[in-house]
């Protein structure tokens, strides 16, 4: 009987422990940290063997195979080990992938691919295919495979998912694009980075698809290094296609099928630069899969964004609260800035991830009005912006952050929370981040 030990006790290690036991392997399941009472109960149910605030090393080096959690960086001892005697590390869209026979549309990208994933997925489902959701939003890949294997699933992937994949393949493949995220995983190289985005397509075949943003010039230089056998499917705000999708006229156009498809930008319900793009990676994967234009069309039309990412919270003394709270980095924000039509009260800030923030100033020039710090170490905010905008106040918590924010904002302009930082200081995590922030909005 094989042998996999599953590093972490979370939804992906906990969904993978279940689909393992389901084939057949001898399963255990490790976490340095306390297991949450839910997924202790679903190991329990399942008869799966765990252990919590301890890695017992001789029971995972004697594994098989491990799954790693992406949260748990390759760097640590106990993964150099395993790495040494080489045994896999793999994720969880590798162990799954080779349990199923699904379509698979795999969305990676530094920004956009949460509501890349939510649109596409939302418009396959109004088309009628059988297609779950996961990766790094909802239920557990893996236990979706285990329990209930759709015929097709859409699946958000981050970079650290990446790292872990060997044969994983998808046979639509979005890279919405790069910007230097995540660079402490990556020894500060953007290219290590670029190379872990570019395994996405580095499995598939000349029947695949390889949708990107043509206008990106790190995905444009990632492609002369890193060489794809699938179908190229770009797009672009910038210039016209022979083949793919583009903006003429205020239309979203695309020329994969016999039949061009169009459509007003203005009857999107998601708006912005970055918004159309993920509408058009989102557009060409579902003509792929056969979806009727229009019921592409519909779905674009009526579609409703992913929570904590430009969520409108409320108006209060005709202010408007704006929650981008899953902004974790400097390219997120500056989207987030780009689509404010108001003077903006800016929160900002959290644990830096070797952040250039250079990038904002000619959109912090034009639209905000002051900078409220929302971390515990806000010097390389202040540094940057200090002298460009008139008001820069520090606050150690959601509550006070919105406190302040309300005291600066005057009738007509927004707040918004869009930290380009990530959550750990102070939070949770960013959801934990954007419900605080919501909360203490709905309490003025």
């Amino acid at each position: 009987m094989k042998k996999i030990a599953i590093l972490g006790g979370g939804e992906s290690g906990v969904g993978t422990a279940i689909l393992a036991q389901k084939m057949g392997y001898d399963t255990f399941v490790s976490d340095k940290g306390i297991i949450g009472a839910a997924y202790k109960e679903l190991l329990q149910k399942n008869d799966i063997d765990f252990e919590e605030g301890i890695h017992t090393e001789s029971k995972i080096l004697d594994a098989d195979v491990v799954m790693k959690s992406p949260g748990i960086p390759e760097k640590v001892a106990l993964v150099q080990k395993l790495i040494q005697q080489n045994t896999p590390v793999i994720s969880e869209m590798e162990f799954a992938g080779q349990f199923t026979k699904a379509n698979i549309v795999g969305i990676t990208g530094s920004n956009g691919k949460t509501t890349t994933t939510l649109l596409t997925h939302h418009i396959v489902k109004n088309g009628g295919l059988n297609v779950g959701i996961a990766g790094n939003i909802g239920d557990s890949f893996a236990e979706q495979v285990a329990e209930k294997d759709y015929e097709n699933y859409v699946l958000e992937i981050s970079s650290f998912q990446l790292d872990g994949v060997q044969n994983f393949n998808s046979h639509i493949a979005i890279l919405t694009n790069i910007t230097p995220d995540h660079l402490d995983r990556y020894n500060y190289d953007f290219s290590q980075y670029v190379a872990s985005k570019f395994r996405i397509t580095m499995n598939q075949s000349a029947d695949d698809f390889f949708i990107y943003d043509a206008d990106d010039p790190a995905i444009a230089e990632g492609l002369t290094k890193h060489k794809t056998n699938a179908t190229l499917v770009p797009f672009s705000l910038e210039k016209e296609l022979d083949y793919g999708a583009y903006i003429k006229d205020n239309y979203l156009i695309t020329t994969i099928q016999k039949e061009i498809f169009k459509m007003p930008l203005s009857t999107l319900s998601l708006k912005g630069k970055h918004n159309t793009k993920n509408a058009m990676a989102a557009t060409l994967a579902a003509q792929l899969l056969k979806v009727r234009n229009e019921t592409i069309k519909e779905s674009l039309a009526n579609f409703e964004g992913a929570e904590h990412r430009l969520e409108f919270v409320s108006k209060r003394e005709g202010v408007e609260y704006i929650n981008d709270s899953k902004a974790t980095n400097v390219n997120a924000t500056y989207y987030a800035l780009e689509c404010m039509d108001k003077q903006t009260v800016w929160i900002v800030g959290g644990v830096d991830k070797g952040n250039d923030y250079l990038d904002l100033m000619p959109l912090v020039r034009e639209k905000v009005k002051a900078i409220v710090c929302l971390g515990l170490d806000n010097e390389k905010i202040k540094q940057t912006f200090g002298k460009v905008v008139d008001v820069l106040v520090e606050t150690a918590g959601a509550e006070e952050a919105v406190k302040v924010s309300r005291k600066i904002a005057e009738r007509g302009d927004a707040v918004l929370l869009s930290p380009a930082c990530a959550s750990f200081d102070l939070f949770k995590n960013y959801e934990d981040r954007g419900n605080q922030f919501k909360e203490a909005v709905n309490r003025i």
